[in-house]
């Protein structure tokens, strides 16, 4: 498998900014987000935290984190009706973000 990531660093971003709608961005990621936050405000020349530099960039409205969960929440039942299992947190998020997120 290739790395989803090479030569596209703001898709890591991308990621991280569904997970963290999905409520599933774990804590070691949170924090390296966190981290990251005086390197994406030189990089991008904006101000504010890692999720709204990342909202600024894609011009995103404040309800976008609300309206991924929202999908993230509909489409849970269908996914362990048809499944037996909880769907992985990771492959939705791959799957929206290359869907709605052309890069």
């Amino acid at each position: 498998m290739s790395d989803r990531y090479a030569g596209k660093p703001f898709l890591k971003l991308l990621d991280c900014y569904v997970l963290e709608a999905i409520g599933a961005l774990d804590e070691k990621s949170q924090a390296m987000m966190v981290a990251t936050e005086p390197k994406l405000r030189e990089i991008y020349h904006r101000p504010g935290t890692w999720l709204e530099i990342v909202e600024a960039e894609m011009q995103f409205p404040e309800t976008m984190p609300d309206e991924i969960h929202r999908i993230w929440e509909k489409g849970r039942p269908a996914f362990v009706a048809a499944h037996g299992s909880e769907p992985d947190p990771l492959i939705f998020t791959w799957t929206f973000v290359d869907t709605n997120f052309a890069n």
